[in-house]
This record gives C-alpha cells, sequence and structure tokens, in this order.
C-alpha cells in the first residue's frame, strides 16, 4: 500500500519550517549564539589579563626577593663592618686602659720609693739622735762634738 505524498501540504510544512526557521534564527538562536560568543571572547579577554596579572604578580615577586636580598645583603655587611669598627675600638680603648693603668702604677711607684727613701732617711736621723741619746745617759754626760755633728745630720 502506497499512499501518495500530498505536495501541497508538503510544501506547506516546508515554508512554514523555513518561517519558523527564519523567526526563530533572528529572535532566539543568533542572539543566543551572540551572547554565547561575547560570553566566550570576554572569558578569554578575563584568562588573558589573568595570565598577564599573574606575570607580572611574579615579576614583581621576584623583584622583591631580589631586592629583599640585596637589603639583606647590604645589612650584613654593614653589620659586619659595625662590628670590626667595634672590635678596633674596643681593642684601643683596652691599649688606652693599660697604658693608663701602666702609668698610675708607674707613679705609685715612684711615690712609694720616694715616701720610703724619705722614711729611710728620717729612720737614719732617729736612729743617729737615739744613739746620742743613749750614749749620753750611759756616760752620764752630754757627748760634745759628736753629739752635735749627730743632731744636724
Amino acid at each position: 500500500m502506497h499512499i501518495p505524498p500530498n505536495w501541497g501540504t508538503f510544501f506547506a510544512l516546508i515554508v512554514s519550517f523555513l518561517v519558523f526557521w527564519f523567526i526563530f534564527s533572528r529572535l532566539f538562536f543568533r542572539p543566543f549564539l551572540n551572547l554565547l560568543s561575547e560570553r566566550e571572547r570576554k572569558f578569554k579577554e578575563m584568562n588573558d589579563n589573568t595570565e598577564r596579572l599573574i606575570k607580572e604578580a611574579r615579576a614583581a615577586h621576584e623583584e622583591c626577593d631580589a631586592r629583599l636580598a640585596a637589603v639583606r645583603h647590604g645589612a650584613i655587611a654593614r653589620r659586619e663592618t659595625e662590628r670590626r669598627k667595634a672590635e678596633a675600638e674596643a681593642a684601643q680603648m683596652m691599649e688606652a686602659a693599660k697604658a693608663e693603668a701602666r702609668e698610675v702604677l708607674e707613679q705609685a711607684r715612684v711615690k712609694i720609693e720616694t715616701e720610703l727613701k724619705a722614711a729611710e732617711r728620717e729612720l737614719e736621723q732617729m736612729g743617729h739622735s737615739l744613739a746620742s741619746e743613749l750614749a749620753e745617759r750611759v756616760l752620764g754626760r752630754p757627748l760634745g762634738g759628736g753629739a752635735a755633728t749627730g743632731k744636724s745630720n
């Protein structure tokens, strides 16, 4: 059994399909496809911007690390220089203190020697005067020439 095609209905369907296709493509498909392509373009731009910003951030981070390393190196060098300078100043101060201590000791030694010699002279004079006085008491008379010379020394 063979059903003959109804060409009028067939053409009406084709025409209605083309009209609906034209209307839907104008009202729905094209705007939707344009929206999708615009969204895809924006996502691509955002992805490119994100990659560019990530590269810039990495470069900035590397530059910051390099600067930080340079500052650290400079600080270490400056600290080492200051430490050496402080050590040199401490050594100078120690030498100055030692020299001052030697000078004070030498002055004290000279003063003690001077006082010792003065005390020895005084003791010698006292010994002479005591010896003269003892001799006068033992003899029971004053000593003439010897006592006068002993007291004058």
